[in-house]
């Protein structure tokens, strides 16, 4: 009979994705009715030791005390997880580094009554690992740290992590992520795993719950019909982003993604203000297309000084790239490495919240939207509403919202 039940070992260092992706998995697993349940050796160890395990010693390899506590940890979550799987449940998810070559054998050793697929993921994206970690730091257990403290602490509690980390290899059925980007980079499977292919897809697909895409408030270069440059907020665009700050008051919004343009960052300011807890965010990847020696100009001088340059535009204006800057078709790969930059670094149940620029948002909604290439630039993107969006493997709802 064809065992239904498995376990997943996530491996990877920290700040590598793992939580993030191990949840993507429960959550899908779950509205496919497979019941599935994490078990997080960090939660466990901040429940049942009261004292401060967020200095990096404790995670030192040569610190004996330390190394038993999280021996000891591991194990209370191997046997809760058999449990789970002896009763009801069908996926039991065991997140933590699992680094050593030693602690993976001694999880295939105890797990042996279930297929095991241990899933690894890699990033070594330098932004991406510094924000991540100043998300870690955000916990309790950093709460007696200045932020430079608790960066320094959570960096050198890697290293001790890289000392002794081991990539999967081997006989292992395995599943090598790159967590950032969402590829599968290797895989072995030399049995039959419950669920794989639906693994496989939740593994490689862009979802998102609830994402809030908006456009920021009106600047004095809209004004004049310009385009490009860093121009700051009109009176009646820090009023829209004032009332933005309100529309959202009552919905958790943790992190928001800008560009690192003047106009955009002025539009999450106020939101920010009214959230209890909320950080910004500028990714050079929401930066408005470069226009290059057009850049400042209004469309009016264009047609007027360069109309060579207005008629190559308006004839194809996707695949137009201006002299010296960007066109829609280069922005692409910017525009996609940006949308994963903040899944990556936000919770899946997180609200998700992007303030970027005409032309970047019309490229943000083409990734999840299915338009002709040829299209895109037509997309409609005003300054007094935002798109709702929330793309799952199951369901895709675009919704445009007045906020004013």
């Amino acid at each position: 009979m064809k065992d239904t039940k498995l376990y997943i070992v996530m491996v990877g260092l920290p700040a590598r994705g793992k939580t993030t992706i191990a949840t993507k998995l429960r959550e899908n697993l779950t509205h496919d009715s497979i019941k599935a349940r994490i078990f997080n050796n960090g939660e466990l160890r901040r429940k049942m030791i009261r004292g401060n395990t967020a200095y990096a010693g404790f995670f030192d390899p040569l610190n004996k005390e330390g190394v038993a506590l999280r021996e000891k940890i591991a194990h209370i979550n191997i046997h809760k997880a058999r449990r789970y799987l002896n009763n009801q449940g069908k996926v039991a998810i065991l997140d933590a580094t699992n680094a050593s070559s030693e602690r993976r054998r001694t999880l295939t050793r105890l797990l042996h009554d279930h297929p095991v697929l241990f899933i690894e993921c890699i990033n070594d994206d330098e932004d991406i690992l510094q924000a991540s970690i100043l998300r870690k730091i955000d916990l309790e257990e950093f709460g007696h740290l200045t932020q430079e403290e608790a960066i320094q602490s959570f960096r050198q509690r890697i290293g001790y992590y890289q000392s002794i980390y081991t990539p999967l290899q081997g006989n292992s059925n395995y599943i090598k992520l790159d967590s950032l980007n969402n590829r599968i980079i290797d895989e072995q499977v030399n049995t039959e795993i419950p669920y794989h292919d639906q693994i496989r897809d939740f593994l490689v697909t862009d979802t998102v719950k609830n994402l809030y895409l908006i456009r920021h408030g009106e600047t004095y270069f809209n004004l004049e019909d310009r385009i490009g440059g860093d121009s700051p907020l009109t009176p009646k665009g820090k009023v829209q982003g004032v009332a933005l700050g309100e529309f959202f008051k009552k919905k958790k919004v943790p992190l928001i993604f800008t560009s690192e343009k003047k106009r955009t960052i002025q539009t999450a300011e106020p939101i920010k203000a009214r959230q209890k807890t909320c950080e910004i965010i500028p990714l050079a990847e929401f930066n408005e297309i470069d226009s290059g020696i057009c850049e400042c100009m209004s469309y009016e001088e264009i047609r007027r000084k360069m109309p060579g340059v207005a008629a190559a535009r308006q004839k194809d204006k996707y695949n137009y790239i201006y002299p010296g800057g960007e066109g829609y078709i280069t922005m692409q790969e910017r525009i996609d490495r940006g949308i994963k930059k903040a899944i990556y670094l936000s919770n899946p149940s997180d609200n998700i919240m992007i303030i970027g620029h005409r032309a970047v948002n019309r490229m943000i909604l083409s990734h999840f939207l299915f338009r002709r290439k040829e299209d895109v630039p037509y997309i409609y993107i005003p300054q007094d509403k935002f798109y709702y969006i929330s793309a799952t493997q199951n369901k895709k709802v675009f919704q445009l919202k007045r906020f004013e």
